[in-house]
C-alpha cells in the first residue's frame, strides 16, 4: 500500500529539480525521546547526505533535558573527550514535513564508526535489536501507539513566559469524546491530521479525552519499527504546527494534579507468514489463542517491573498512576476492562494486547523494544499468563502493584537479570544513570505546589 507523503529517492531529486524542495531534515532521538539533528541543503544531501550521512557529537546521548553534559555515563564523557557518532539516514524513512515549507525529513540510525556497527544505547538501536530477536524466532511484529496530549491556546513563548501556569486550555470542561468541543479545536486538530497524513502517519482519528483540553489522535499500525518512527513524527510534527499556530501541546504525562494524565497506550501482535500468530484455538477468556499469545502475555506482565523505566521514564511520569485515574496501578489482564494494566482486545486476524501502563513521555523505541523483549522472554520461557481478571482492577488487592515511583522502577531495572539478558549491561547501565539522574533533579528542585503549601504557613 502507497502511503501518501512518503518519498523515494527519485520522489526527492524531482522536486528538488522542481525547485519545490531545498531543505532535507536529518534526525534521531536521545533517550528522552526528543528528536536532535540537521537541516540539510536538499541539494548537499542528494550529492553527498544519502551516501554518506553525517556526523553529531556523542555527547548527545548523555546529556539532560537542559543539553548539558552529564557526567557517569559509561558511553560518552570528558575522558573519552565526547568525540562523533555516525548518523546513517534510513531512506525508507524519507517523507515530506508537510507541517513546514519546501522540507523533506529522514531518521538516521547512530552507528559506531569505529567499530561499524549501532550505538547500542541509542534507543532505535535497542528496538532493532528485539526485531532482531523477533525475526530468529519467526515472527513479525505490528504495532500501535495511542498518543494523548494537552492543548492550549497560549503559545510556547507566552507559556514559558507564565512558567507554564495558569495555562489557558483549549477547553473548559471534560470534553470525552464531545463533539461540540472538538469542533471548536478543529482548526488545529483538523490541520494536525492533515499533516500528519501529508508527512506519511496514516492517520485514523482524533477526539476529545478526559482533561480540559485533552485529546488523542490516533494513526494506523504498522510494524514495530515502522510505527515507532511516525510516533516520533506525529510529536514532531503537533509540536511544530502548534508553534506557527500560536498555540501550545504537552506530552506530559501529567501536567495538571487536578486533570487527567496524558497515556501512550501499546498495541502488539505477532504475525507469521503472513497472519496473525496470536490467534488460535485454546480458549481463554473468551478468547481463541495460541500458545505464543499465552506466553507472550505472561512474560510481558511478569516482566513489566524489569521495564517500568522505560514506560514510565519521568519522575512527572508516576503522578499518573491513581486509583481512578484510568491509569492502571496493578498487573492484571482482562477483555475490554480499562482500570486493567493488560487490556486484551479484538478477534482472529485482530487480536492483539494493549497495554497501558506507558505515558505520553515515553519514548517509543524504547517501550516497544522492552514489551517485545519480554514478550519474546515469556514465549521462549513459556510463562503462562495468571487467570483473566474479571472487576475493578483498583479494587484488588490481592495482585501485584506496578512499581509506582522512578525510584522503584530504577531499582528493579538495574537489577534485573531479565533485563541485562535482553537489553545488555551497557544499555541497561546507560539507562539506570539517566534515570537517577532525573530522580536528583527532581529532588533538588523546588516546585510551586512547596511555596503554595509552606510560604506563609509553615
Amino acid at each position: 500500500m502507497t502511503i501518501e507523503g512518503m518519498l523515494s529517492l527519485d520522489d526527492l531529486e524531482a522536486l528538488y529539480e522542481a525547485d519545490e524542495l531545498d531543505t532535507v531534515v536529518v534526525g534521531f532521538t536521545d533517550h528522552y525521546g526528543r528528536l536532535l539533528g540537521k537541516r540539510f541543503d536538499a541539494g548537499f544531501f542528494l550529492d553527498s547526505g544519502v551516501a554518506d550521512g553525517t556526523h553529531a557529537c556523542d555527547y548527545l546521548l548523555t546529556v539532560d533535558m537542559e543539553m548539558e553534559p552529564v557526567e557517569g555515563y559509561a558511553y560518552a564523557n570528558w575522558e573519552l573527550g565526547y568525540g562523533d557518532f555516525h548518523l546513517v539516514p534510513d531512506m525508507a524513512t524519507l517523507r515530506l514535513a508537510a507541517w513546514t515549507t519546501r522540507t523533506a525529513f529522514v531518521i538516521c540510525d547512530v552507528v559506531d564508526d569505529s567499530a561499524h556497527e549501532l550505538v547500542s544505547v541509542a534507543p532505535r538501536s535497542v528496538l532493532s535489536r528485539q526485531v532482531d530477536q523477533a525475526a530468529v524466532a519467526g515472527f513479525d511484529v505490528m504495532a500501535a501507539s495511542e498518543l494523548e496530549f494537552f492543548l492550549y491556546d497560549d503559545s510556547y513563548r507566552q507559556a514559558h513566559d507564565k512558567g507554564y501556569a495558569n495555562l489557558d486550555h483549549a477547553g473548559w470542561y471534560i470534553e470525552d469524546y464531545h463533539l461540540l468541543q472538538g469542533a471548536r479545536v478543529e482548526p488545529f486538530v483538523g490541520l494536525a491530521r492533515r499533516n500528519l497524513r501529508h508527512s506519511g502517519v496514516p492517520v485514523e482519528n482524533s477526539k476529545g479525552e478526559f482533561g480540559r483540553g485533552q485529546h488523542e489522535l490516533n494513526v494506523r499500525y504498522g510494524d514495530v519499527m515502522t510505527m515507532a518512527d511516525r510516533h516520533v513524527v506525529f510529536k514532531q510534527c503537533l509540536k511544530e504546527t502548534a508553534d506557527a499556530a500560536g498555540v501550545s501541546v504537552t506530552f506530559m504525562a501529567k501536567p495538571h494534579t487536578d486533570e487527567a494524565g496524558s497515556s501512550c497506550h501499546l498495541h502488539l501482535s505477532l504475525w507469521r507468514d503472513g497472519e496473525n500468530a496470536f490467534a488460535g484455538e485454546t480458549d481463554i477468556g473468551g478468547f481463541l489463542v495460541s500458545d505464543e499469545f499465552r506466553w507472550f502475555l505472561g512474560g510481558w506482565m511478569r516482566h513489566i517491573g524489569d521495564v517500568m523505566a522505560f514506560y514510565a521514564p519521568t519522575f512527572n511520569s508516576y503522578k499518573r498512576f491513581r486509583v481512578g485515574s484510568w491509569a492502571p496501578t496493578r498487573v492484571a489482564w482482562a477483555r475490554d476492562n480499562r482500570t486493567a494494566g493488560f487490556r486484551v482486545v479484538g478477534s482472529g486476524p485482530s487480536l492483539r494486547i494493549e497495554c497501558r501502563v506507558p505515558g505520553a513521555d515515553a519514548n517509543p523505541y524504547m517501550a516497544f523494544a522492552a514489551s517485545l523483549a519480554a514478550g519474546l522472554a515469556g514465549i521462549e520461557d513459556q510463562i503462562e499468563p495468571p487467570e483473566m481478571f474479571v472487576g475493578d482492577v483498583y479494587k484488588a488487592t490481592d495482585i501485584p502493584e506496578l512499581p509506582l515511583s522512578l525510584e522503584a522502577a530504577t531499582a528493579e531495572l538495574d537489577g534485573s537479570e531479565f533485563a541485562r539478558a535482553a537489553f545488555g549491561d551497557d544499555v541497561v547501565d546507560h539507562y539506570v544513570h539517566a534515570a537517577r539522574v532525573e530522580i536528583d533533579t527532581a529532588a533538588r528542585s523546588v516546585a510551586d505546589w512547596e511555596r503554595a503549601r509552606y510560604f506563609e504557613r509553615i
